[in-house]
C-alpha cells in the first residue's frame, strides 16, 4: 500500500479544527517530502475520555483563547474556518462512522476519503451546517464524488457493528499510542516511530523524517477553498 518509506498516520476527527489544519497541511506536503498519508478516522469524545482529558468547552478560559487563536491560525495556514457558536452541541459519532464506512469501500487510496472527510471539516468550520444527519451526509457523499447509489450503501454500512466496531478499534489505537487529542500523528522512518500532537508540530516533525518545513505553502498555491 505504501510505497515511499516515510509512513505518516493521521488520527483525526472532523470536529477538531486542529485537525483540519493538520490535514490540509499534510496533503500540501505529500509529494514534497514524498510521504504516504494513512488517514485514521477516530472520535475525539472518545479520545478524551479514554485519556482522562478535557473538552476545551469545560475550560472557560480555553474556549475563548480558541476564537481568537482559530482566527489567526486560519489567516495563516489558509484554511477558511470560523468557530460554529454550538460547537460541543455536534456529536461527530455519526460523522465519524460514515466516514469510516468510506475508508473501508474506498478502492482510489484513501482518495474518497480525502474528500469526505474535507467536505464535513467544510460544513463543521466554514459553513456551520450539520453533521449528524444522513441527509447531511448524502450531500457531502455526493460533492466528494460519489454516486446516489453509493452513498445509500455506505449509509447502509455506516450502521453495521462491524463499522462501529472499527471506529472503536482506531480510537483504541491512539490511545495505545498515548494519544490525548486530536490531530494526533504517527511518523513511521527506517522502522522508527515518533508522535506528534497538534497541527503546530510540523517543523519537529519535518526533522524527525528527514525534510525541511517551509511553512504553510510548501508550492504556491494554486486553487482555493
Amino acid at each position: 500500500m505504501f510505497s515511499s518509506g516515510k509512513v505518516v498516520e493521521l488520527f483525526y476527527d472532523v470536529a477538531s479544527p486542529y485537525s483540519w489544519l493538520a490535514f490540509e497541511v499534510l496533503f500540501r506536503y505529500r509529494n514534497v517530502w514524498n510521504i504516504d498519508i494513512e488517514l485514521k478516522p477516530a472520535y475525539i469524545r472518545g479520545v478524551l475520555h479514554g485519556s482522562g482529558n478535557r473538552a476545551p468547552g469545560l475550560i472557560p478560559n480555553k474556549i475563548m483563547y480558541m476564537a481568537s487563536d482559530l482566527k489567526l491560525l486560519s489567516e495563516y495556514f489558509g484554511v477558511p474556518m470560523f468557530q460554529p457558536s454550538n460547537i460541543y452541541e455536534k456529536d461527530s459519532l455519526n460523522a465519524m462512522r460514515f466516514v469510516t464506512a468510506v475508508a473501508e469501500k474506498d478502492k482510489k487510496g484513501d482518495v474518497l476519503v480525502e474528500r469526505v472527510s474535507r467536505e464535513l471539516f467544510k460544513r463543521m468550520w466554514y459553513t456551520h451546517q450539520d453533521i449528524m444527519q444522513p441527509a447531511s451526509f448524502t450531500e457531502v457523499g455526493l460533492k466528494a464524488g460519489l454516486s446516489a447509489s453509493e452513498v445509500e450503501k455506505i449509509l447502509t454500512l455506516a450502521k453495521s457493528q462491524p463499522i462501529k466496531d472499527k471506529l472503536k478499534s482506531v480510537t483504541q489505537e491512539a490511545l495505545e499510542n498515548k494519544c490525548f487529542g486530536l490531530p494526533f500523528i504517527v511518523c513511521h522512518v527506517n522502522g522508527k516511530a515518533e508522535v506528534f500532537f497538534g497541527s503546530d508540530r510540523f517543523e519537529l516533525m519535518a526533522y524527525f523524517i528527514g525534510e525541511k518545513w517551509m511553512g504553510p505553502y510548501p508550492t504556491k498555491p494554486t486553487t482555493t477553498m
